[in-house]
């Protein structure tokens, strides 16, 4: 018979054997467990049958109905499940852990694998995903104007085995008007929120996990409160680069898209330019001058980055100038200070 487990167990035991989730794709696709693989009972047309005849007659008809749905389908589930599993055991879910969760269990069991089921399904896990984001993290916010080679500096700390949360890789979306070009479709917040809380279960709450500082929108994607509050609270660590190195930057960045696409992006942002920054920097792209259009962009990017700076503590801010874009030497500038916040901050708590 399949085992029932909570959601701690079935996280704890996925790292090791796949889970199914049974839902129908549009469910899945809404939101699942990261890694989960969608091997649906119903498709979304058919569980809308289930449903009315539930609805209209009650739950033997519906359930008679079921049957004769899913009966065709089952050699083709075991089949699938043969393809994907390699340790004799599954991780089986639905909605609520009802019936769709404990029907493919016992399917699976019959053919001979070992299943366990999710005590309070998918919606259970959902509870553990929000609940995370209250979970105290160690964070250092990585800051820094439009140009400064966040993302690539964020990049360049993993590499040097700091801990990161990469929320615009997460988001599919760089955070400005530009911020599309180049990315995937974004997900769906309730994927982002479970790609987000995946990664934050990683994190040593002991250690600095550097974030890089954004508005709480990321495209159509929002920082959940729990993780918004504690980055706006945490202490930044600045990078400040002179504009033409920032420019320089943008170009090499953003001056492989096409005309179009840029000009899209700065019509995006027409009404906080201006109508003559906008139809200036348009005809800068037209030009192929690339650089003044970036430049224009950069007068509103800036106001609004120095606003955003003002919700942080001053005193939180650690300013740190550098003449050109190297990134191995501004990754080790930057370690250094947090090496430094981290002894000041142990120092405080150690006099309190």
């Amino acid at each position: 018979m399949p085992t029932p487990i909570d959601i701690h167990e079935f996280i704890k035991l996925s790292g090791i054997h796949p889970v199914i989730d049974v839902r129908t794709p549009a469910e899945f696709n809404q939101g699942h467990i990261c890694d989960a693989l969608n091997l649906p009972i119903f498709t979304n047309e058919e569980r809308v049958v289930i449903g009315t005849l539930y609805k209209k007659e009650g739950k033997q008809p519906a359930v008679l109905k079921g049957l004769e749905i899913v009966g065709p389908k089952l050699h083709e589930f075991v089949k699938e499940a043969i393809k994907i599993n390699k340790t004799g055991i599954f991780l089986v879910h639905c909605w609520r852990g009802g019936m769709r969760s404990s029907s493919m269990a016992w399917f699976l069991e019959t053919y001979g694998f070992k299943c366990y089921t999710l005590k309070g399904g998918y919606k259970s896990y959902r509870k553990l995903v929000l609940e995370s984001f209250n979970n105290k993290k160690n964070i250092l916010v990585l800051g820094g104007k439009t140009g400064t080679g966040k993302t690539i500096i964020l990049q360049e700390l993993k590499k040097q085995n700091e801990q990161i949360i990469d929320l615009e890789q997460l988001a599919h979306h760089k955070g400005s008007s530009f911020g599309a070009l180049g990315e995937k479709d974004q997900p769906t917040q309730e994927q982002f929120e479970n790609n987000l809380s995946f990664e934050l279960a990683k994190v040593n709450e002991e250690k600095p996990c550097w974030i890089e500082n954004e508005s709480r929108r990321i495209g159509i994607n929002i920082i959940p409160l729990g993780l918004w509050e504690q980055m706006k609270n945490a202490a930044v660590v600045n990078i400040e680069l002179p504009l033409q190195v920032r420019l320089d930057y943008l170009v090499k960045e953003y001056g492989v898209f096409s005309n179009e696409e840029l000009m899209s992006a700065i019509q995006r942002i027409g009404k906080r330019l201006g109508g003559q920054h906008v139809k200036r920097a348009i005809g800068a792209i037209e030009d192929g001058d690339f650089k003044t259009a970036f430049e224009i962009c950069l007068v509103y990017y800036d106001k609004t980055y120095n606003f955003g700076e003002e919700q942080h503590e001053k005193e939180k801010i650690i300013h740190c100038e550098f003449d050109s874009m190297d990134v191995k030497e501004i990754t080790k500038s930057i370690k250094e200070e947090a090496i430094k916040l981290t002894s000041s901050k142990e120092e405080k708590d150690g006099r309190n």
